[in-house]
């Protein structure tokens, strides 16, 4: 699809450069993704989806996208499947994309909504991420397709991304185990008078190769590791600094190995050399009693909140 220019330059085209690239999924998973999602259409009587956030692009077509001051959309319909993306990403989303891709220019401010319209021709009901759009987009969306209602999908694609497949459930086991490498690293990297960005540089570049070493082709992007000491250990999402670590330190460890899209975390807490005082060493078996108990709490029909109630009555027996 090439829409026609109105001076000399292409706003809406396809670039489909190289080959399709390797995926953790197979066809088989990615199709029973998008039937779900039709399936889903069909009952509600919505034409088709226009996908913008990170997770639904990501689920449904295994492009995970680079957002840099610019959109980005999946159309589905019955029969098809479809990204759009902007110039300045090339080929790479149609490699990534199960399915096709439709490439818009920086040429003209409305190219994006353009790809929308050429995607979306003759539908009356469309499906959108209201807990993703901000009002701005949404007005904006509204303007582009006249007379096309617009219905949330939000929170019925987000329980279909919820039950996880086989194999799913085997990417999540490689980012686990990559966990716990790096946590490892971690731990042998910790000495009194390492900077924390140190501690955290050895753990990440562990677990970012051991992700290049583990699949066939993989984009290494957004794997991280949260290395906090002392003071800076006060909020779980303190950024890393360059403070050196100090003998007795409380210490934050949290690996984040992001594979394909998926985000797994391993969360510890650690003392440098020693435990601070008694206090602390009861605290942090509290936790370990939570974390060992949630263990065993979590099987098959169980529910979220019932075992978040338990956890929350050892934690208020026992700290206070």
């Amino acid at each position: 699809m090439s829409t026609a220019p109105t001076d000399d330059m292409v706003h809406v085209t396809r670039w489909h450069w190289g080959s399709k690239e390797w995926s953790p999924f197979s066809a088989t998973e990615m199709e029973r993704r998008q039937t779900e999602l039709r399936n889903h259409m069909a009952a509600a009587s919505i034409d088709a989806c226009l996908l913008t956030s990170f997770h639904n692009i990501c689920y449904y077509s295994g492009w995970l996208y680079c957002y840099f001051g610019r959109k980005y959309g999946m159309v589905v319909d019955s029969e098809n499947a479809t990204t759009i993306s902007a110039g300045i990403d090339g080929g790479q989303p149609w490699r990534r994309t199960y399915g096709d891709n439709v490439v818009y220019s920086d040429w003209r401010r409305e190219n994006y909504y353009q790809a929308v319209r050429d995607l979306t021709p003759r539908t009356k009901r469309l499906g959108v991420e209201l807990d993703h759009l901000s009002v701005d987009q949404f007005r904006a969306l509204e303007a582009a397709i006249p007379g096309v209602e617009l219905v949330d999908v939000g929170a019925s694609t987000m329980w279909m991304r919820t039950v996880k497949s086989t194999e799913e459930h085997d990417l999540i086991r490689h980012g686990t185990r990559i966990c716990d490498l790096g946590a490892a690293v971690c731990v042998d990297a910790v000495a009194a008078g390492v900077p924390e960005h140190e501690v955290a540089l050895a753990t990440t570049q562990a677990m970012v190769r051991e992700i290049a070493a583990s699949f066939p082709f993989v984009e290494l992007m957004d794997t991280w590791t949260w290395f906090q000491s002392g003071d800076n250990t006060d909020g779980a999402h303190n950024p890393v600094t360059n403070k050196l670590v100090e003998s007795g330190d409380i210490l934050s460890l949290n690996t984040f190995p992001m594979i394909f899209g998926y985000y797994t975390a391993l969360e510890r807490t650690l003392f440098c050399g020693h435990v601070t005082s008694d206090e602390h060493l009861r605290l942090w078996e509290v936790n370990v009693e939570v974390h060992e108990r949630g263990l065993e709490l979590i099987q098959p029909n169980a529910r979220c909140c019932d075992i978040a109630a338990e956890l929350n009555d050892i934690t208020a027996r026992t700290t206070y």
